[in-house]
């Protein structure tokens, strides 16, 4: 779980300027009612942003160099783990997995950019 202002720092760092009230509206539709965002509402805030007309592909990659931290041009297990929990989600080695699974359409273990993008870009769909 991420707080409302980690939240809104994320979203800055990727390059969108929402205002307080956004961030606020964000949390409240996908919040835990004590002002923290789990990981499938973070995804809805960053394709509620990805949205936006000023959404750009460079800030997509800049999202996924977010998690790949080796830049080898996919996200692993452990670099998922690393990142979720320095956003304060704890997650076994069966939920990374499972997140894994989720998005990794090619079946090879790992996440790269395609199938991240449309991880994000199909969350709501």
């Amino acid at each position: 779980m991420i707080n409302t202002q980690e939240l809104g720092t994320v979203v800055r760092y990727l390059g969108h300027n929402p205002t307080e009230e956004e961030i606020s509206q964000l949390t409240q539709r996908g919040g835990d009612g004590e002002g923290k965002v789990d990981y499938g509402s973070f995804l809805s805030a960053m394709e509620l942003m990805r949205q936006k007309p000023e959404t750009s592909v460079e800030e997509m990659k800049e999202a996924f160099k977010l998690f790949d931290m080796d830049d080898s041009g996919t996200i692993d297990s452990s670099e998922l783990r690393y990142v979720m929990t320095n956003f304060g989600e704890k997650l076994t080695d069966e939920e990374v997995d499972e997140m894994i699974r989720e998005a990794d359409e090619d079946g090879d273990g790992e996440v790269d950019y395609e199938e991240f993008v449309r991880m994000l870009t199909s969350y709501n769909t």
